[in-house]
């Protein structure tokens, strides 16, 4: 009889202490519940005792959280209608105060919906789209076209803000409202910008006109370009054409200046010979080869033949 009940005994002692202790890990928090009520906090890991069956152990997470959220459609203070997809990082603070504000992350994460939805809202609506997607110190390209509008441009001379500084002030004021659920918010960022479709439609079309007048003002440079070479090239050949025209006709000059030179020598030599070869070439171009000549007694010509029939 005693060793059945001593077993029993052990049991029930075992049933207790597994009922009693609980253990937290690294990267955890709990509160105790009485009768679903939270009667403490624990947030140091290790081995730690609850009252059985009385009290119950709901556990944390203490480590970083991520919260995304929705893309939205919100317009910036320039009347842009943009999506805006935004992301954060929070934890657990206090894990008691947690629980009976918004009992689980499900519920962390609404709220957290409802307080960042509203600052981003509220911080876009109030300011320029070139101050969402720029920085405060950014210089834009020395070379190249600039793909904002007109008033883009004009408005980027101003004072702007800087999207860093607006990132600044988003978490700042959701902070105010995270700790009453025991919530730290650690940092806000915005994932993505983009055009409404509707927009990005013109925003397309006025980057492939900025694209093809860059294109255009290369083309007019090349056109100039071209111009000039031909231009010189033109000028270079009429420049070489007239020195060989040039140089021709002081050849030629020279030429005829010999010919003449020595036609005055052979002259001189035999004036007679002289004549009567020149007579005989006048003879040559004169008749043809189906032709006739008819001389009267007294020309030249017919003096050459008449010497030429007599006998020496």
């Amino acid at each position: 009889m005693k060793k059945p009940l001593l077993i029993v005994i052990l049991v029930l002692v075992l049933l207790v202490a597994k009922n009693s202790l609980f253990v937290i890990d690294e990267g955890q928090q709990a509160i105790v519940t009485q009768f679903g009520k939270p009667v403490g906090g624990v947030q140091l890991a290790g081995l730690h005792f609850k009252i059985p069956l009385i009290q119950e152990v709901r556990r944390f997470d203490r480590r970083i959280l991520k919260w995304d959220g929705d893309p939205n459609q919100i317009p910036t203070k320039d009347k842009r209608y943009i999506w805006v997809d935004t992301t954060a990082r929070w934890r657990i603070t206090d894990p008691l105060l947690f629980y009976t504000t918004v009992a689980t992350e499900q519920g962390a994460q609404s709220r957290l919906d409802d307080i960042l939805d509203s600052v981003v809202r509220d911080a876009v609506s109030s300011h320029l789209l070139v101050e969402m997607v720029r920085g405060r110190d950014y210089q834009p390209p020395k070379t190249g076209a600039e793909t904002l509008e007109p008033e883009d441009v004009v408005t980027a001379g101003e004072n702007l803000v800087g999207r860093e500084q607006i990132l600044a002030d988003i978490l700042a004021a959701a902070r105010k409202n995270t700790p009453e659920y025991g919530i730290e918010l650690l940092d806000v960022r915005i994932k993505r910008i983009n055009y409404v479709e509707q927009v990005r439609k013109r925003v397309y079309e006025r980057m492939i006109s900025e694209r093809q007048k860059v294109a255009s003002q290369f083309r007019s440079e090349g056109e100039g370009e071209k111009a000039n070479i031909l231009g010189q090239m033109q000028k270079e050949l009429k420049r070489i054409q007239s020195d060989a025209y040039r140089q021709s006709v002081e050849i030629r000059g020279q030429a005829d200046a010999q010919a003449a030179a020595i036609y005055a020598a052979a002259y001189n030599k035999d004036q007679e010979f002289y004549a009567f070869v020149r007579t005989l070439e006048s003879y040559r171009r004169a008749v043809g080869k189906n032709s006739r000549l008819v001389i009267s007694t007294d020309s030249d010509f017919y003096h050459l033949l008449q010497k030429a029939g007599k006998k020496p």
